[in-house]
């Protein structure tokens, strides 16, 4: 098959932990997919690699390591491109059919918006757009007629129970929580938890970040938040499941009582190869769950006294307008912080309570939801001290 028949695909956040895996599985169809762009900030190193491996069309790097890159790329022939407006403006580039957004944080919304109004196949690896600006997303989504398909396992899950299923024969959705290091633990000894205990996840592999939002549960909390837009449910109707094994990814619960789930085993190569071929389900080189060995599943309830990142989400959903942006924010900051030892684990949802407290509403349109975004990160800085000193 030639190169321009194959589906030109954009990764955002190429050296993270989903990129890597989005990148092992576009090796194994390489019939199907072509990479025509990589972006990372500032691994640029394993940038390079990368590059070097799939030979992209172009390249995006943090502004402080494009020359170190493109002194590496000399020769090959691959644009190497920097900054935030380059950044904004890939998805728009010729050659783009799918744009793959595995950033962090809410770095990845103004691209996504980009790729939606190209008319570009939408796979998204990262909650935050959706949490920060749910309503304008979604908007620009039902107006493009956009595929736009959802990444985490648990949203992937719930697509997948769905379809062929009427709207309106939906009851209630399940997302499933591995309950992620600390469960079990109480307030006191979670209070106390170290980075080395946070980062610690029994059954996922992933990045620091959404490691810690797996500990703290703002993970799930988010992903409350994500499915409310995503399958236009009020949050009373998305409920929480601990199950430790991570083998039933989320569930949906019908008005006849029955359930459909998902299972499979805890590897982002699964929903990530769904994604991509949606809505085939496509070969993935990897072992196969043993359902005899496996034997048993469990469930319970998640503990919300200790869990406060649930309750949080679930208040911030209610209210609406800029609540969920404001709750993001201060939690990427408050991890930020946690991860460079600045701030105590305990203290991460006592941040966010703070932000949100202090937050009085107002805020609806997208240009209103970035600045909002920005001043709370400035605001939730200042609250805990200045960026160079030890905080809270």
């Amino acid at each position: 098959m030639s190169a321009s028949s194959r589906e030109g695909v954009l990764l955002l956040g190429s050296t993270g932990s989903i990129g890597e895996s989005t990148l092992d599985v576009v090796r194994q169809h390489p019939e199907r997919f072509r990479v025509v762009g990589l972006s990372a900030g500032r691994r640029w190193e394993r940038l390079a690699e990368q590059a070097r491996l799939y030979r992209p069309d172009f390249v995006h790097v943090d502004v402080a390591h494009q020359a170190e890159l493109r002194r590496e790329l000399s020769g090959t022939g691959i644009e190497v491109l920097c900054g935030r407006h380059s950044l904004v403006e890939l998805p728009a580039r010729e050659g783009v059919d799918t744009l793959f957004s595995a950033l962090l944080g809410t770095a990845g919304l103004e691209p996504l918006m980009t790729g939606l109004r190209a008319h570009r196949r939408i796979c998204f690896a990262n909650k935050e757009p959706l949490v920060t600006a749910g309503e304008a997303v979604m908007r620009e989504v039902r107006a493009r007629q956009a595929v736009f398909i959802p990444v985490d396992s648990e949203h992937s899950a719930i697509l997948q129970c769905l379809q062929g299923e009427a709207p309106e024969d939906v009851a209630r959705i399940w997302l499933t929580a591995s309950g992620g290091p600390f469960r079990g633990w109480s307030r006191e000894r979670y209070l106390a938890a170290t980075k080395e205990q946070a980062l610690r996840h029994p059954t996922w592999s992933m990045g620091d970040k959404i490691t810690v939002d797996s500990a703290t549960m703002m993970n799930k909390a988010l992903e409350i938040i994500e499915a409310a837009w995503l399958y236009d449910l009020p949050e009373e109707r998305i409920g929480v499941l601990v199950h430790p094994q991570s083998i039933i990814h989320s569930m949906v619960e019908f008005r006849d009582k029955s359930v459909k789930a998902q299972l499979g085993l805890p590897d982002m190569r699964i929903p990530i190869l769904y994604a991509l071929c949606w809505p085939r389900h496509e070969s993935l080189e990897m072992e196969a769950p043993d359902w005899a060995r496996l034997g048993r599943l469990d469930f319970e309830e998640p503990d919300t006294e200790v869990f406060r990142a649930l309750d949080l989400a679930r208040e911030a959903l209610r209210r609406g307008e800029g609540w969920p942006c404001v709750l993001n924010a201060a939690n990427e900051v408050a991890v930020e912080l946690f991860l460079k030892d600045r701030l105590p684990f305990g203290r991460i949802a006592v941040v966010v309570e703070e932000a949100l407290n202090a937050y009085s509403g107002g805020h609806h349109e997208l240009h209103e939801l970035i600045e909002l975004d920005h001043s709370t990160r400035r605001r939730t800085r200042e609250r805990c001290g200045h960026e160079d000193a030890p905080c809270c």
